[in-house]
C-alpha cells in the first residue's frame, strides 16, 4: 500500500455535513497487477498472455458522534472507473452501505462463496455462461446491515431502479430493462458456534431477492431469485456447499399463445480447499446448474435435448510477500447451454500487490 498524502475530504464530508460535522480523513490508494496464460487445449487460443491492473482509492473519515465513514473508487483494466461504495458505520445502529457498480450487495455477496485457492471454479479464465444469482447487486443500491447478535448478521437492500447503475450526483437515471421497477434483498448469515470450539468454523447462509415488474407488462410477472448454502472450517481444510434458484416471471398467463421459453434455473455448488501452509492452498470446486422449468414445460420438455450445464476447476495458489502465483485447470461441459460443446483451459498467473 502506499500512502499518497492525507488530505481533507472535502466532496465526501460535503454530503455528510447535514449528518454531522466531518473531520478530515484519510486517502490511500491499493492496487496490483495480475499477468495470465491461458491454454484452451485442443481449440485456438490465439495470443495467451494477459495483464489485468486495477486500483482503488480509498478514504476514510470519523464524524463528531463517533460514526465513522469510509469511500471506495475501484479502477478497472486499462485505467476504467468500475464502482463507487461509501460505507457508513454507526456502531450499534449497524452500517449503511451506499453502492454503485461493485455487485457486492444483497445476495450478490453469496453468488459464490465456496472456498477456493484462487478464483471461483467458473472465473478461471473459460467462459462457462453460468447463471449467477445477483439481485440488486446489478444495480446501484442501498444496504442497511444489522449488527451481529449471537453470531447471526442480516442485510436489507434496496435498488430504486433495477438495472441501472454508475449515476452521477444531482443527476437520475432510469433502464427499460424487461420493464423492472425496483428489487428488494434480505440475507443472512449465521456463525452458530455457541460458544463451542467444534462449531467455531461453520457459516450458514441464505438470500433473496424480489424484481418487481411494471403492471403494463403483461409478458412477465415479478421475478425472484434464492440462494442458501454453508461452509466449514476444520484445521486446515475449508468445505462447501450452496444451492440457487431463480425465476424470470415468465409463464403460459403471462405469455398466452408466445413460443416457451426456460423459466426457472437452479443450480448446486461445492468446494474443498486445503492449506498446506501459510503460503500454499489447493482447491476442488463444481458447479452444476440445470435448466428446471419451462413456460410451457410440456412442449419444451417434450423437444428439449440439453438441460444441464456443468463447471469443474482444480486450482493451486502459492504465495510469496507480496506476488501471488496461482495455477487453475477448468473443464466444462455443454458450454453456453450447448448440448456437446465440452471445453477446457488452463490458466497461470501472476499477481503483484502494491
Amino acid at each position: 500500500m502506499n500512502k499518497l498524502t492525507k488530505v481533507g475530504c472535502s466532496a465526501l464530508c460535503g454530503s455528510l455535513a447535514a449528518i454531522s460535522a466531518a473531520n478530515a480523513g484519510d486517502l490511500t490508494v491499493t492496487g496490483g497487477a495480475d499477468m495470465t496464460w491461458v491454454s484452451y487445449g485442443g481449440q485456438t487460443t490465439g495470443n495467451p498472455i494477459g495483464i489485468g491492473s486495477n486500483y482503488s482509492l480509498k478514504g476514510s473519515g470519523e464524524l463528531d458522534n463517533g460514526w465513522t465513514y469510509a469511500l471506495t473508487i475501484a479502477n478497472g483494466n486499462l485505467d476504467a472507473y468500475s464502482a463507487t461504495t461509501i460505507n457508513l458505520d454507526m456502531g450499534s445502529l449497524g452500517k449503511l452501505n451506499f453502492n454503485q457498480g461493485n455487485s457486492g450487495n444483497g445476495i450478490a455477496a453469496f453468488d459464490d462463496k465456496m472456498p477456493t485457492a484462487w478464483e471461483e471454479t467458473w472465473g478461471a479464465g473459460l467462459s462457462t455462461y453460468v447463471r449467477l444469482p445477483l439481485g440488486s447487486g446489478a444495480s446501484t443500491n442501498v444496504m442497511y446491515t444489522t449488527p451481529t447478535l449471537l453470531g447471526t448478521t442480516m442485510t436489507f437492500t434496496w435498488a430504486p431502479d433495477y438495472g441501472s447503475s454508475d449515476t452521477a450526483d444531482k443527476t437520475s437515471a432510469s433502464t427499460p430493462l424487461d420493464q423492472n421497477t425496483d428489487s428488494m434483498d434480505a440475507t443472512i448469515n449465521i456463525n452458530p458456534s455457541f460458544g463451542t470450539e467444534i462449531l467455531s468454523g461453520l457459516n450458514v447462509f441464505a438470500g433473496a431477492s424480489q424484481i418487481r415488474r411494471v403492471e403494463t407488462d403483461s409478458a412477465k410477472d415479478d421475478a425472484y431469485e434464492v440462494v442458501g448454502g454453508g461452509t466449514y472450517d476444520i484445521g486446515p481444510i475449508s468445505l462447501g456447499v450452496q444451492w440457487s434458484g431463480d425465476y424470470s416471471g415468465v409463464d403460459d398467463s403471462f405469455l398466452g399463445d408466445a413460443d416457451s421459453v426456460v423459466n426457472l434455473y437452479k443450480a448446486v455448488a461445492y468446494g474443498v480447499a486445503f492449506n498446506v501452509n501459510d503460503d500454499l492452498s489447493l482447491s476442488y470446486g463444481k458447479w452444476e446448474a440445470q435448466k428446471a422449468g419451462f413456460s410451457d414445460s410440456a412442449a419444451v420438455m417434450a423437444n428439449s435435448t440439453q438441460k444441464r450445464l456443468a463447471v469443474t476447476s482444480l486450482q493451486a495458489a502459492y504465495t510469496m510477500g507480496g506476488a501471488s502465483f496461482r495455477i487453475a485447470d477448468t473443464e466444462a461441459e455443454n458450454v453456453a447451454w450447448t448440448n456437446g460443446d465440452n471445453q477446457g483451459a488452463t490458466t497461470i498467473s501472476i499477481g503483484l500487490a502494491f
